[in-house]
């Protein structure tokens, strides 16, 4: 199967497991050994970025902070980013040409002063597969793969993303799997 880093996996309608109902994934590791991303439409209802920021003895920036995802049901308590690839940092993953992954500390200290990436997406926990598992999910069709979309993951409300990944393709997930007709 070809490596499907930097893409969307976008649950269908089939998708068996509840935890990832109208799900969007962020594949951000797929090679032999598994697969990683990050679910990108799930806010965390009382988990606040700032709560983050306090938490570890961080001052706040005088801007607005996003929200906080849970990015998937492993290693619910350690923080992913996303974040636009212009920003380096030390400790990173290139994901795609455009975004990139990090749990570096030193990013929320640059976000406190201003410093940090221009777009970025914080996450507890993510979505993980062993060896061959995400294949089976995909050859059930579980999820619908499709390039991924920078402006989806950082731009777009958390309640159109599940529509909107597809749709940007041409495809209505709704629809997706679907039979029309009868027999």
């Amino acid at each position: 199967m070809e490596n499907l880093q930097g893409h969307f996996l976008i649950a269908t309608p089939q998708m068996s497991d509840p935890r990832f109902r109208e799900s969007v994934v962020y594949l951000c590791v797929h090679n032999h050994e598994g697969a990683m991303g990050l679910v990108i439409n799930q806010p965390v209802k009382d988990v606040r970025l700032e709560d983050i920021f306090i938490n570890a003895g961080i001052p706040l920036p005088n801007r607005p902070l996003g929200r906080v995802y849970l990015g998937g049901p492993v290693e619910t308590g350690s923080v992913f980013v996303l974040y636009s690839a212009e920003y380096k940092i030390v400790n990173q993953l290139a994901v795609s040409p455009s975004v990139s992954l990090s749990r570096d500390p030193q990013m929320f200290y640059d976000l406190s002063a201003g410093l940090g990436p221009r777009s970025c997406l914080v996450a507890l926990g993510y979505a993980g597969w062993g060896p061959g598992q995400l294949e089976a999910e995909l050859s059930v069709d579980g999820w619908l793969v499709l390039p991924a979309l920078d402006e989806i993951i950082f731009h777009t409300s958390d309640h159109q993303k599940w529509r909107q990944a597809a749709r940007a393709h041409g495809v209505e997930i709704g629809l997706y799997g679907g039979v029309v007709g009868s027999a």
